[in-house]
C-alpha cells in the first residue's frame, strides 16, 4: 500500500480501537467531519499538519503513526480507550458491543487489534450466534431505532430504510478493516460501463434470464402434456450474490486471450450457438447473435457449460479486467446473512426487512446512483447481478441433473420444476434453501 493508503487504514484501526467516531477526530484535528471523510475515502489528501496533530491526538509519535495499523496500535499509549456519547447510524468503530437482551453474553474479550481472519461460523447446535462487531452493529441499530420510537415496529422500520445505504457503506468499510489489500472505490469508469444517457444503460449484458420449455407447453397446449408444476423461490438472491469474483483496482484493457481465472471484469466475447431446449441458455433473454460484453461470472458459467458439453467456449476479444478477490464482500455477507437468519428464526420482520433493504440497496447503488456517494463500481454492480442470474441457472442444471423437468426461469429467483423437487432442494428460508411459491398444472 502506499503511504496515503496505509495512514486511512491506520486512522480507522485506530478509531476502531478508541471507539472514536469521525466527528471525534474532526474536532480534534479542528476539521469538519466531512474533511475527515474525504480524506478518509481517499477524495482529499491527509496533510503533514494532519499527521502532527493525529499523532499529538492519540499520543504516539508520527513515524510510529506512519508504521502501519499494527505497529501503530502496540504503540498507542494504554490509556486510549474513550466512549463518546455521539452515536450516529452504524458508527466507524463503536466501543466493544454490549449482548443483546434476548441473547447470552459472551465473556470471550473482543480483539482489540483488526484481523482479516473470517467471521466464525456458528456451531450447529449453539441457540445463541457468537457475538461479533459487524452482526452487533446491525443488531444494535435495530434496537436503537426500537427504543427511540417506543417498540412502533413500523416506524422503526421506515427509519431504518432511510439509513439502509449509509448504514451499509460503513458495515462494508468496517469489514474491510485489517484487509490484506485495498480497493479501489473511485477508479477510472471505462467507456463501456458509462451510461449512453441519463435514463439510457451501458453495453455490459448481464444475463437475466426470461425462459420457458417453449415445446412442453407447445405439447401442453395441444393436450399431449400434463404436469403438477411448483415455482420455486430462491433465498436472499443478491445477498448470496455477494461472494463472487469481484476486480479490485481499476480495470485494465487487453486484447484476445485465454481467460485469467485470478482477474475478473467484463469481456466482449461472440457466444457460441445454445442448442438445448430443456435448460436455459447462460445468456439469459437475449435473442441477438453476435458479439456482446459480458461480466465475469456468465463467462464462467459459459466456460463451464462448453466443459459440459452443452456449447463451445465463446471467443473472447477484448477484456477490461483487475486483480480480483472472491473473498472482498465476505465478511459483510456473512454478518448480513447471520442476522437475517436469526431474525427469521425469532419471526423479527424488523431486522429482516432491514437486512433486506442493506444488501439489495448495496447491489442498486454502487453504480452511479446518486443515492450513494461513497463509491462508483458499475462493474461490481454488474457482476453481483450476474451472479444472482448464474446461480439460479446453476439451481436449474441442478434440478435437470436430477431428473426434475425444468419448466421456467425467469427473473434474479424464480424456478418452475416438475417433479419431486425436495428430494433435490432443502425447504427453507435459508440461504441454502428455496421456498415454494404456487403449484399450477400445465395442461390443464
Amino acid at each position: 500500500m502506499s503511504t496515503e493508503e496505509t495512514l486511512r487504514a491506520t486512522v480507522t484501526a485506530i478509531a476502531h480501537h478508541t471507539g472514536e467516531q469521525q466527528t471525534d477526530i474532526a474536532t480534534a484535528l479542528g476539521l469538519t467531519q466531512s474533511q475527515i471523510s474525504r480524506r478518509q475515502r481517499g477524495l482529499a489528501a491527509w496533510t503533514l499538519s494532519d499527521c502532527d496533530r493525529l499523532a499529538a491526538h492519540w499520543g504516539i509519535p508520527v513515524l510510529d503513526l506512519l508504521a502501519g495499523p499494527t505497529h501503530a496500535l502496540t504503540h498507542l499509549p494504554t490509556n486510549q480507550t474513550t466512549t463518546h456519547t455521539t452515536q450516529p447510524p452504524l458508527p466507524l468503530a463503536p466501543p466493544t458491543p454490549k449482548p443483546p437482551p434476548h441473547t447470552t453474553p459472551n465473556t470471550t474479550p473482543t480483539p482489540s487489534t483488526p484481523t482479516a481472519e473470517p467471521t466464525p461460523t456458528p456451531t450447529p447446535h449453539r441457540t445463541t450466534p457468537p457475538p461479533g462487531p459487524l452482526t452487533d452493529r446491525i443488531r444494535r441499530r435495530v434496537t436503537q431505532e426500537l427504543a427511540t420510537h417506543n417498540g412502533n415496529q413500523d416506524a422503526a422500520l421506515t427509519a431504518l430504510l432511510k439509513t439502509a445505504i449509509p448504514d451499509v457503506m460503513t458495515l462494508f468499510a468496517t469489514s474491510r478493516v485489517g484487509g490484506r489489500y485495498e480497493h479501489s472505490e473511485f477508479p477510472p469508469t471505462a467507456d463501456i460501463l458509462k451510461k449512453t444517457s441519463q435514463k439510457g444503460a451501458d453495453q455490459i449484458w448481464e444475463g437475466r434470464p426470461k425462459w420457458r420449455a417453449e415445446e412442453l407447453h407447445h405439447a401442453a397446449r395441444g393436450g399431449h402434456v400434463r404436469l403438477d408444476v411448483t415455482a420455486l423461490d430462491m433465498n436472499a438472491a443478491y445477498l448470496a450474490a455477494l461472494k463472487t469474483w469481484l476486480p479490485i483496482g481499476k480495470l485494465v484493457h487487453s486484447g484476445a486471450a485465454p481467460h485469467n481465472p485470478k482477474r475478473s471484469g467484463v469481456h466482449l466475447v461472440t457466444p457460441a450457438a445454445w442448442k438445448m431446449t430443456d435448460l436455459p441458455s447462460p445468456l439469459g433473454a437475449r435473442k441477438e447473435p453476435g458479439r456482446l460484453w459480458i461480466t465475469e461470472p456468465t463467462l464462467r458459467l459459459l466456460l463451464r457449460c462448453a466443459k459440459l458439453g452443452f456449447c463451445d467456449e465463446p471467443v473472447i476479444h477484448e477484456s477490461w479486467t483487475s486483480g480480483a478477490s472472491e473473498g472482498l464482500l465476505e465478511k459483510m455477507r456473512r454478518a448480513l446473512a447471520e442476522v437475517r437468519k436469526e431474525a427469521i428464526t425469532n419471526s423479527d420482520e424488523v431486522a429482516n426487512e432491514y437486512v433486506k433493504s442493506m444488501y439489495s440497496k448495496f447491489v442498486s447503488t454502487i453504480g452511479e446512483s446518486t443515492a450513494n456517494r461513497e463509491i462508483r463500481r458499475p462493474d461490481w454492480m454488474h457482476i453481483i447481478r450476474s451472479q444472482a442470474f448464474a446461480n439460479l441457472w446453476l439451481k436449474a442444471h441442478k434440478a435437470h441433473t436430477a431428473g426434475l423437468t425444468v419448466v421456467e426461469m425467469s427473473g434474479t429467483d424464480e424456478l418452475h420444476v416438475a417433479g419431486d423437487w425436495q428430494q433435490v432442494f432443502p425447504e427453507g428460508r435459508d440461504l441454502t434453501q428455496v421456498k415454494a411459491k404456487t403449484t399450477y398444472t400445465l395442461g390443464e
